[in-house]
């Protein structure tokens, strides 16, 4: 069992910088995991610790059940894929993914029989013979890989591997990666600050934050139930739309109010909300739950706020609208059929079961 488990990992490096705090991870065998989070928030150095090629200050990190902290990285029989393709430029392909083998002193048969089924897997067979400065930057990832490959390691490590792709190559490598971790049930910790390429490709998430972990779930636990106003914004394409907004108690029920701005909670959350102490609270939409008025047939009798449209972007399936409620921006995605103008005011409609509201001191979900 490939299993990988971090128990209250710790990175301080000199000068009191603390990269990493407190992580408690386990990843099982054959998981496609990821870390994910903004540029800094410490994903890379849990990677090379796990790695080896970082010393770990606090805590302990096991391999299938083995305590690794002081193994080198060369004994913990696990491979990594960079940013950098690392390739050496004067050699072949079948040079580049056979290297490492060559060095343990393998047999020939049995470094070309390994070559060869990595090269098949990733569709380099007819590109063996070249060398890196006659690929285009896919396949000279695909290499990359296959180097990795060649090893049968426990576990895979991959630190932002597609950064270097243009857009188009980077959803086919998703595709790619993801169709070899299928064939190869390997275990496989994938390190980025692409949200996009987490919920597609990983089927656990690890969300960091300045060197603390957020919350560990699968891709639609995350989407749909984030724990927290930091999740919930950097989950998700377009971003969710937040708003500092009051619980107005009336006869009728809860109101969230904010100027003219104004939404009745549904009988269900009023319940969840009756005993909750501050009237000042976050609201959290996302754009696919707010519609223009004539295009829904959402009810609307107490959930629909008027807005100015100040910039439309259609983008041939839907259309975002950015629209002005008098206090805040928010945006939309709505039908291609909605006919919304730049400058004309626009009825928009809340599905209210689908809001969020976050505490606005600790910014944690209560709904």
């Amino acid at each position: 069992m490939a299993e990988v488990v971090l128990k209250n990992v710790g990175k301080v490096y000199s000068g009191d910088v603390r990269a990493v705090k407190d992580i408690n991870l386990e990843i099982i065998d054959k998981q496609f995991c990821v870390l994910v989070g903004p540029s800094g928030c410490g994903k890379s150095t849990i990677l090379r610790m796990i790695a080896g090629l970082e010393e770990i200050t606090e805590g302990d990190i096991y391999i299938e059940g083995e305590r690794v902290n002081d193994i080198p990285p060369k004994d913990r029989n696990i491979a990594m894929v960079f940013q950098s393709y690392a390739l050496y430029p004067h050699m072949t392909v079948y040079e580049n993914m056979s290297f490492v083998l060559r060095l343990k002193k393998y047999p020939k048969d049995e470094i070309d029989k390994r070559v060869r089924s990595a090269a098949k897997i990733l569709g380099l067979d007819n590109l063996l013979s070249r060398r890196p400065k006659a690929l285009s930057g896919g396949q000279r990832q695909r290499v990359a890989v296959g180097r990795a490959i060649v090893r049968n390691p426990k576990v895979f490590l991959f630190d932002e591997p597609l950064s270097n792709l243009d857009a188009k190559l980077r959803v086919q490598m998703r595709t790619e990666l993801k169709k070899l971790h299928e064939k190869l049930q390997a275990t496989m910790i994938y390190v980025t600050h692409d949200q996009v390429e987490a919920m597609t490709m990983g089927n656990k998430i690890a969300v960091l934050k300045e060197g603390i972990l957020q919350q560990v779930a699968d891709p639609l636990t995350l989407y749909y139930r984030p724990v927290n106003k930091f999740v919930a914004g950097f989950i998700g394409s377009p971003p969710m739309n937040f708003m500092d907004v009051k619980l107005t108690k009336k006869d009728d029920g809860i109101w969230i109010e904010k100027g003219t701005f104004k939404l009745k909670l549904l009988h269900s959350q009023e319940e969840r909300l009756s005993g909750y102490p501050h009237p000042e609270i976050i609201l959290g939409i996302r754009s696919e739950d707010i519609y223009d008025k004539l295009y829904t047939d959402l009810p609307s009798a107490q959930n629909v706020f008027k807005a100015m449209v100040e910039v439309v972007e259609p983008l041939g399936a839907e259309i975002y609208l950015h629209i002005n409620t008098g206090k805040d921006l928010l945006v939309v995605k709505v039908d291609p059929k909605c006919q919304a103008k730049l400058g004309e005011e626009l009825d928009a409609v809340v599905d209210m079961s689908k809001i969020h509201l976050f505490n606005i001191e600790t910014e944690d979900a209560i709904l």
